[in-house]
């Protein structure tokens, strides 16, 4: 039976783009989360006044991966150290954060920030925050990367290195 995890590191087409590539992921869902708006809109979250974050939602089989294992690759692919941001991506839209689905995801989360402490110089700063409303992202913002990244500037210059990186340190993870 498949179960779902839910996971804010910056933008989300960065966070989407790394998890459709691993094995035992059954889907990617781009959305906002976390918020006190109904029914936020892209341009409404990028304002930065919604509370939402732009995170990912992520369809998986536990009897392929593990929720830890998922997290492992969260905390490996975004800088879980840096305060409402992501690089150039300014705001707490742009916060590192986790949704856990039930408590035993909770403590879950709690023992990967523990285990991913170890590889930053700075303090994870990754928030465990109670699950809230999921919204969908627009459809244009679904499978971004995979698209039109290679058309996109900011694609080419954030994502496809962080993607290179990713399918070396994870290649026994990767879908053929």
């Amino acid at each position: 039976m498949s179960e779902i995890a839910t996971f804010a590191g910056g933008c989300f087409w960065c966070t989407e783009a790394v998890f459709d590539d691993v094995i035992g992921v059954e889907s990617v869902e781009s959305g906002y989360i976390g918020g006190h708006v109904e029914n936020p809109s892209y341009k409404r979250v990028c304002e930065g006044d919604t509370g939402h974050a732009e995170a990912i939602r992520i369809v998986f089989d536990p009897q392929v991966i593990a929720y830890g294992d998922l997290l492992d690759i969260f905390f490996a692919t975004h800088d879980p150290t840096q305060l409402n941001r992501q690089g150039n991506d300014v705001g707490t839209q742009y916060r590192s954060a986790i949704f856990p689905h039930s408590p035993e995801q909770e403590a879950e989360a709690r023992a990967a920030i523990e285990r991913a402490q170890a590889d930053w110089p700075r303090l994870i700063v990754t928030t465990i925050e109670p699950l809230a409303t999921w919204y969908p992202a627009e459809d244009y913002h679904q499978e971004y990367f995979a698209r039109v990244g290679d058309q996109n500037p900011y694609c080419m210059a954030v994502i496809a290195p962080k993607l290179r990186k990713f399918r070396k340190s994870f290649a026994e993870r990767l879908k053929q």
